[in-house]
């Protein structure tokens, strides 16, 4: 990927500007807690993992692998599960041998498995967030790497900690680490949010008149109904974890080229695992489909053709809709566009950039949407950085992280600060890059503590 205008090169001459002096900045962090969580983690890994071993599964763990049994092998537990102790398997690799992801044995239920992957958990929180934070602090500060050359998007990185990998999805491991950050003395740390960035540049290519009615009408919910139609719920029945599942675990698989199989098994794993509910009524899901004549999910082996009755087939058929239907136009351009790209071998993005060389269907499709959302919050940052210096601000930009900037707030600068914040993401940049044919909208969260408890800004204040 090269800049092909004057405009791309400028991005990324202005962004490796404003980026130096954000990684400058550096984040504070609380040295006398993170030192706590460390140690009280180590000592969590430890006693889970002799509970572990006095397990009878365990038990027959060693009597099955002997002096050759590791206790964080994926493999070996993999085949324990599925071989020795002959549990379905309700997810499969592409190449059809039993998945060892962790929904896949999560999915099992066995209290064993369930114990595993939390002292799993603990360990890469401590040795990949909690100690690369600590490895890498100076004078009680962060001062993460931020970089525009290293993903094939252009997308920003971080490395020396990667700031943009901490946990989030796991609340427990999320606040283990986001209570690491703090503000300066006198400031907030805020959490500037593009609100569905990726899905709004997709709509600039591909101008499907079902999503931008989504992205338009705020009475309208994709994710939602993508819930609705997956768990066979009326749109009233549908929880706030079920549309998580909707968002998660349907549809932004789709947009970025996973199938059904895969979907199914997510999606029929996540009611047992997140025990999803019809909403108002308490009714278990699992219930509820089998009211609906829904009883199992089916094989899910890419080998095999999904069975009438099973959830899988029931998903394969949403799938079916989803492209063949509902977003119809999306899918012409997608086929349009890879079409394009194998007859010319690259294509150029909205923001200016030319894509060349080997790349697969997904990566074809993906990379510019990906690459020009992440651009949106380059070109903000940019003019943010500019404001900030030209008027002598106390307040500073900390980082970015995918569809979001981490700033420390100086407190009396607050309202100018967000005000500014509001008008170059919502309304500078759309008049700087006329094609973006959505409106934009912007979440911030404000926390006087630390980072993992920000609240919506009006709460928070």
């Amino acid at each position: 990927m090269k800049p092909a205008s004057l405009e791309a090169y400028r991005l990324l001459h202005e962004g490796s500007l404003a980026l130096a002096q954000i990684e400058g900045n550096g984040m504070k962090i609380d040295m006398p807690y993170l030192e706590k969580a460390l140690e009280t983690t180590q000592t969590k890994i430890w006693e889970k993992e002799e509970e572990l071993k006095e397990s009878k599964t365990f038990k027959l763990w060693t009597k099955h692998y002997g002096n050759k049994t590791k206790l964080g092998s994926h493999e070996q537990l993999g085949h324990l599960i599925f071989t020795v102790l002959e549990y379905p398997c309700t997810s499969y690799t592409p190449t059809g041998r039993p998945s060892t992801a962790e929904e896949a044995v999560e999915a099992v239920g066995l209290p064993f498995v369930k114990d595993w992957l939390y002292v799993q958990k603990l360990k890469k929180t401590r040795s990949t967030f909690l100690e690369g934070i600590r490895r890498e602090v100076v004078d009680g500060k962060l001062h993460p790497f931020f970089n525009l050359n290293t993903t094939i998007s252009y997308r920003p990185s971080s490395d020396r900690p990667n700031f943009q990998n901490l946990p989030v999805r796991d609340p427990e491991m999320g606040e283990l680490v986001r209570r690491c950050f703090i503000p300066r003395k006198g400031y907030l740390l805020g959490d500037v949010d593009y609100v569905g960035i990726e899905v709004k540049i997709a709509a600039c290519y591909h101008k499907d008149p079902t999503m931008l009615t989504y992205i338009k009408d705020p009475t309208k919910d994709m994710h939602r109904d993508m819930a609705s139609q997956c768990y066979l719920l009326k749109a009233n029945e549908v929880s706030k974890k079920t549309r998580y599942c909707g968002k998660n675990k349907f549809v932004f698989p789709q947009f970025y080229g996973d199938y059904y199989i895969r979907c199914a098994a997510s999606l029929w794993n996540a009611i047992h695992q997140m025990k999803l509910e019809v909403e108002g009524t308490g009714l278990p899901l699992e219930k509820h489909l089998a009211q609906k004549g829904i009883t199992k999910l089916g094989k899910c082996n890419p080998k095999q053709k999904p069975v009438k009755g099973t959830f899988e087939y029931h998903i394969k058929n949403v799938e079916d809709d989803f492209w063949g239907r509902r977003f119809k136009k999306y899918k012409q351009w997608k086929d349009r566009w890879h079409a394009s790209y194998q007859e010319e071998g690259g294509f150029n993005t909205l923001v200016g950039f030319r894509v060349d060389g080997f790349l697969t269907r997904n990566q074809v499709i993906n990379l510019p949407i990906q690459g020009d959302a992440s651009h949106c919050l380059l070109w903000s940052v940019i003019q943010l950085q500019k404001w900030l210096n030209k008027y002598k601000m106390k307040t500073k930009i900390l980082g970015l992280i995918h569809d979001s900037l981490v700033p420390d707030i100086y407190k009396p600068e607050l309202g100018d600060v967000l005000d500014r914040v509001r008008q170059i993401m919502t309304v500078d940049l759309p008049k700087a890059w006329d094609w973006i044919n959505v409106p934009l909208d912007v979440e911030i969260e404000i926390s006087q503590t630390n980072w993992f408890e920000k609240k919506p800004y009006k709460e928070a204040m």
